[in-house]
């Protein structure tokens, strides 16, 4: 095997882990979200000290930040993805190239 043909497994097993990354948080995020609106476990205290309002703004936050991450992501996994098949493709060409010397 060709080091471009490793190459390009490698970078075709990352990109396939960067795809799933949305799947594997998906649930959690959802879970996260919906506790945003719920936090009746701050109780008096989250009253008492105005947090809670801070509270559910910075949890809505991290929820925008993870979601952007996740399409950070599957760019990245596309782009790592072409260079993939851009290296499969080279690695072709540049067999056809030696059969013909």
């Amino acid at each position: 095997m060709s080091d471009l043909k490793k190459q390009a497994t490698s970078m075709h097993k990352a990109a396939s882990g960067l795809r799933t990354v949305g799947h594997c948080t998906a649930k959690p995020l959802q879970e996260f979200k919906a506790q945003s609106d719920d936090l009746g476990a701050l109780g008096a205290l989250g009253s008492l000290l105005s947090a809670t309002g801070e509270i559910r703004e910075g949890m809505h936050t991290l929820t925008r930040l993870t979601k952007q991450l996740e399409e950070e992501w599957e760019a990245e996994a596309k782009l790592v993805g072409e260079v993939s098949d851009a290296f499969d493709l080279l690695d072709v060409l540049i067999a056809a190239a030696a059969k013909k010397s």
